[in-house]
């Protein structure tokens, strides 16, 4: 199968490539560095600056879009919003312009989203029949994301949507940024610790995206989170737990929201969601308990 990857540099697209690769596949990389695209994917993966540089003869079985810039890193000023706005919205749509000049189309295209999409969704479980609860940035973001994605299907293709939670990996991504100051003792619960974090182990994370692009049947929105959210402090603890250190200074909510603005909302708000269609059709999570995870990881944090 030849698959095409945009965020194929990044954390879930490199542990996407490494699979694929291990599996036989034919993979190319849209990015901006293409040069460096083999060392940071794997030796045998394609990169390209421009999606042309794919001949019109050059069969292309699927597209994986994960393309975005991160949206925690900073607060969400004007330029910031245009940014995120951008590497997400306008590149699908670039996406979109050229599948449509493609007289032979993929048959899929999994587009990435995020949990987000539902808002600060306090105590309501959700599943991927909830509708948004609590529209703010960062759901606008996604749903804009999803709806312009979902315009592939026009076009003869397949849509899949992976509703990303939080990834839990050794090497990059959330994890990363609490790394130091829970080794030194400094971590706790933000705000009062009782919002929810749909959270995912990258292995699980891999293995679902590979099976909603082998499923034929598989379309729409997908919650790619382990069965059983936990509350921040219950995160915090057990991530103490895995790295041996004490997680009890918490970060006052004021103070979050003084210095990140409405980024905050991400981290004082959350979501109690349930990956109930891809347990529905079969997938088996390797790790569904938060405490496993995090030992899993704990020597490579």
């Amino acid at each position: 199968m030849h698959i095409v990857l945009t965020g194929g540099t990044g954390l879930i697209g490199r542990h996407l490539c490494r699979r694929w690769l291990s599996q036989g596949h034919r993979l190319t990389v849209w990015s901006r560095d293409p040069a460096q695209v083999p060392r940071r994917c794997g030796e045998g993966v394609r990169g390209i600056a421009r999606l042309e540089d794919i001949a019109p003869s050059d069969q292309v079985d699927a597209v994986v879009n994960l393309a975005g810039a991160p949206i925690a890193d900073r607060p969400w000023t004007a330029s910031r919003r245009h940014l995120l706005w951008a590497s997400r919205i306008t590149l699908t749509e670039q996406l979109l312009a050229w599948l449509e000049t493609r007289e032979q189309r993929p048959e899929v295209l999994v587009s990435g989203s995020a949990v987000g999409w539902y808002g600060d969704g306090g105590e309501r479980e959700l599943t991927e029949a909830s509708p948004p609860v609590k529209e703010d940035f960062a759901s606008q973001l996604c749903i804009a994301w999803e709806e312009t994605a979902q315009r592939a299907q026009a076009l003869g293709l397949r849509v899949v949507l992976v509703r990303t939670g939080l990834v839990l990996a050794g090497d990059g991504g959330f994890l990363s940024r609490l790394r130091l100051p829970f080794k030194l003792g400094l971590g706790g619960p933000l705000g009062d610790g009782r919002q929810w974090m749909p959270w995912v182990h990258i292995e699980d994370h891999i293995a679902l995206i590979d099976f909603l692009l082998q499923r034929t049947d598989a379309s729409g929105p997908y919650n790619a989170c382990a069965p059983e959210p936990v509350r921040n402090r219950a995160f915090a603890k057990a991530l103490g737990r895995a790295l041996h250190r004490p997680a009890i200074l918490p970060v006052p909510a004021l103070l979050l929201k003084a210095g990140l603005g409405e980024l905050s909302t991400l981290l004082l708000g959350g979501q109690r969601a349930r990956p109930a269609r891809l347990l529905e059709e079969g997938f088996t999570f390797r790790f569904d308990d938060l405490q496993s995870a995090l030992d899993d990881l704990s020597e490579r944090l």
